[in-house]
């Protein structure tokens, strides 16, 4: 177990490092007009990511609702 947590966080470290030098890289050596930093670009990245996930699970939710007929609940509310 330990050793699949360290390969993850080796992977991981060198995965954000990456990320955050290869602007800089761009910018610097290559004299290429690059407008994100690394910061956005982790944002980005992660937001992305982030809806990916969310669209993917209405898209299995919508299709399990259909495979069930669609069962709704009731909700319980008190009414005084």
């Amino acid at each position: 177990m330990k050793r699949v947590l360290d390969r993850l966080t080796v992977t991981g470290a060198i995965y954000l490092s990456a990320v955050c030098i290869l602007p800089t890289i761009l910018i610097d050596q290559l004299k290429l007009p690059f407008y994100f930093g690394g910061t956005s670009l982790l944002i980005l990245v992660g937001v992305a990511l982030d809806t990916a996930q969310q669209i993917q699970s209405h898209l299995i939710t919508a299709k399990y609702d259909g495979a069930v007929g669609g069962v709704k609940v009731k909700s319980r509310r008190v009414r005084y």
